[in-house]
């Protein structure tokens, strides 16, 4: 999948919304959990309800992990139903890897080949020989964490490297990788402040935006810093979403409430184009 397929897609769905797999078995309707695979159950509902008002869905694998190999298995065949059913939606591996050499390697062919995903969250701290190699499959993408939603993110990534901010010596230093159009890059929704000096620095490159909703995000100060011509964004929400019933009609109450959101993101797409 390219560039070109995500704004089309954007375009042709008036909308920019990215939905966050994340289940919980604790919050999901207790009658899926007499399914054999509560999970994969879920998500099936969640995507068959939502697809035409998204462009792209984000398992964290986290939540399949914990769960070891049901988990697992849950989680490929999820992105095995997207990819044979709803082969448009652009596919994020919300993993958070990062390693060395053959490790970075492993991690990207676990992700890329073997389970089939577009694109998978990567951590910089270990620098350019743990990147580059998430940058080597043709079609996919590396998603750098570059400025993060959480509380956490002030204790290291906006502290002053050289009179600079460690985020943005980051981004600098990740446009130099090479295969450096293969990359991402997140910056979470609360930071808005930051988010037009980031734009200026990635005119082109796509943002993974997560926090809107229950992390307090603002979607209009998101869109007003850094929509580009291209839209360039793709905007994260999960438990807005996908607990926005924990009844019988949990898929119908998040289709719902995803098209509130896209309702919003039409408004804004109409305001950049003139349309």
């Amino acid at each position: 999948m390219t560039i070109k397929d995500i704004s089309a897609q954007i375009f042709k769905k008036q909308s920019f919304l990215c939905i966050g797999l994340d289940v919980d078995l604790d919050k999901i309707p207790k009658h899926l959990l007499q399914e054999e695979d509560p999970i994969f159950a879920f998500n099936q509902a969640i995507i068959d309800a939502t697809h035409d008002l998204c462009v792209a869905f984000k398992p964290n694998t986290a939540f399949y992990e914990a769960h070891g190999v049901k988990g697992w298995m849950a989680l490929e065949k999820t992105i095995t139903y997207l990819n044979e059913k709803y082969p448009n939606h652009f596919t994020i591996a919300d993993a958070k890897r990062g390693d060395i050499g053959n490790t970075s390697e492993r991690y990207a062919k676990a992700f890329f080949d073997t389970l089939g995903f577009h694109s998978v969250t990567v951590a910089p701290y270990m620098g350019a020989d743990s990147v580059e190699p998430f940058l080597t499959f043709d079609g996919k993408y590396a998603i750098l964490l570059a400025l993060t939603s959480n509380q956490g993110a002030f204790d290291f990534q906006t502290k002053s490297v050289d009179d600079e901010a460690l985020f943005l010596k980051v981004i600098k230093t990740s446009k130099q990788w090479k295969n450096s159009d293969r990359l991402m890059y997140v910056v979470g929704a609360t930071k808005t402040e930051q988010l037009g000096q980031i734009r200026s620095m990635l005119p082109d490159s796509f943002l993974l935006v997560p926090g809107i909703g229950a992390q307090g995000g603002d979607l209009e100060a998101v869109c007003r810093e850094a929509m580009t011509p291209n839209v360039g964004l793709l905007v994260n929400s999960s438990r807005d979403i996908l607990y926005a019933s924990s009844e019988g009609d949990f898929a119908k109450a998040a289709r719902r409430q995803a098209q509130v959101i896209q309702e919003q993101m039409a408004q804004f797409l109409m305001g950049k184009t003139g349309n």
